[in-house]
């Protein structure tokens, strides 16, 4: 939210519940209906190129790709056209690793570098989307 407040962008928050009303008129809070990814259709419905997507979910990032938008994940690692297909793959090889046993469904912990990394790279973005928006 800071990086958004210094930039002047405004953030919208898709959820199927649990976040809490913002006061904040550049906060909006959209609460789509429970079900298998409601919010991420919502996202890639309502996104337009040049949005920023946050997520670290691999399919939604691809699909916002297919829209136009900046996609950045959580670790400050950006989901680029270049790069979706190999996150892809991956992702599926892991879930096939995983399903047969042969490795087990632990994530690397988020560590402070992780943070900080993530929040260099979202303004650089936003800098960069704002640039584009003013063209």
């Amino acid at each position: 939210m800071r990086v958004a407040e210094r930039l002047g962008l405004v953030i919208t928050y898709v959820s199927n519940g649990g976040v809490r009303p913002s006061r904040d008129p550049m906060v909006r809070i959209i609460v789509v209906p429970q079900g298998a990814d409601a919010a991420d259709d919502w996202i890639v419905e309502q996104a337009q190129g040049n949005d920023i997507v946050l997520t670290a979910d691999i399919p939604l990032a691809s699909r916002a790709i297919d829209k136009g938008c900046h996609v950045l994940g959580f670790t400050g690692k950006p989901f680029t056209p270049a790069s979706i297909g190999m996150a892809l793959a991956m992702r599926d090889l892991k879930q096939h690793l995983r399903e047969t046993g042969e490795i087990k469904g632990y994530n690397p912990g988020f560590r402070p570098a992780d943070r900080s990394a993530f929040l260099s790279a979202l303004d650089t973005l936003g800098r960069k989307a704002k640039s584009l928006a003013g063209k």
